[in-house]
């Protein structure tokens, strides 16, 4: 599914929103194009951590096959090598971010909460070196599967 990239509203456009309705700023972003069960089952998540006094938020989700290539080569040009870079970041066809199932979330402490507790709501974390990245791998309370120790399985 082609996604289109909204363009850049003009400062006219800007003033005018500004104008017409004041609106508090999301909390998180809604990614588009994410499994719908998998936003389910991270909102279930995120309010049981709050209720638990954890801040868990969503810092990604869904990407287009366009983004996921400039995180790769963001990750080229801050690693300057093929190999390190692949560690963090999956081409487009591989990535499940790219496919809808996958989110990073943060905090910290919310990672950390999730990682614990995510055979409870089926997002299970898939790299080790990623301890914020989390994918809809199953049904709830399945086994999750093992860590890959990077992404640069997926290069193969």
């Amino acid at each position: 599914m082609q996604h289109a990239r909204p363009s850049e509203p003009t400062r006219a456009e800007q003033a005018a929103a500004t104008a017409e309705v004041v609106r508090e700023p999301e909390p998180e972003p809604e990614p588009t194009a994410v499994d719908p069960e998998l936003m389910r089952r991270y909102q279930q998540a995120r309010d049981d951590a709050e209720a638990e006094g954890v801040l868990l938020m969503l810092n990604s989700g869904w990407r287009s096959a366009e983004d996921q290539q400039e995180l790769i080569d963001e990750a080229l040009a801050t690693y300057g090598d093929p190999v390190e870079a692949h560690r963090w970041v999956l081409p487009p066809e591989q990535s499940a971010h790219v496919k809808g199932l996958a989110i990073d979330v943060g905090s910290t402490a919310g990672a950390a909460w999730l990682g614990e507790r995510q055979v409870q709501y089926g997002l299970c974390r898939t790299y080790e070196n990623e301890p914020w990245h989390f994918e809809l791998t199953g049904e709830v309370g399945d086994p999750c599967p093992a860590m890959w120790p990077d992404a640069s399985h997926g290069w193969g």
